[in-house]
């Protein structure tokens, strides 16, 4: 895939289950840091006093268990772009490709006063056609 949005996690030892495996909780933070981080470089206010991101849904599969330690990446791209919406495709992968889980997140800006959905903040929509998958 083309258009990917890829961040390094660094496993922590709080991170991991009494399997010695990653636990799936886990998972969610560390799509959700990568997903700030991707906001994070749009070079326009994607948050404001006004509007805001909220997650409308999340979809985790997961593939195979992350063993400490390992080498793993948070892999994000616009699966589908709407008008107050944008869905984020994500997945887990180790150094080698190897998937561990993948999935999708909704996230819909809303007006913070009367929560109803509001457009995309032109920034986040540019960023998210440069990410779309199709």
């Amino acid at each position: 895939m083309n258009n990917l949005f890829r961040r390094p996690v660094a496993l922590r030892w709080s991170d991991l289950d009494a399997f010695n495996h990653v636990n799936n909780a886990r998972y969610l933070t560390f799509i959700e840091q990568a997903r700030i981080e991707w906001f994070d470089t749009i070079a326009e206010p994607w948050v404001t006093t006004e509007t805001a991101p909220v997650v409308a849904s999340a979809t985790l599969n997961f593939k195979r268990p992350i063993e400490y330690p390992a080498s793993i990446f948070v892999e994000l791209f616009t699966a589908k772009l709407g008008t107050s919406s944008v869905v984020i495709g994500h997945r887990i992968v180790d150094a080698d490709g190897g998937l561990h889980c993948d999935g999708s997140v909704v996230a819909v800006w809303i007006d913070r006063r009367s929560g109803r959905p509001t457009p995309l903040p032109d920034g986040v929509r540019r960023a998210s056609e440069a990410l779309l998958q199709g």
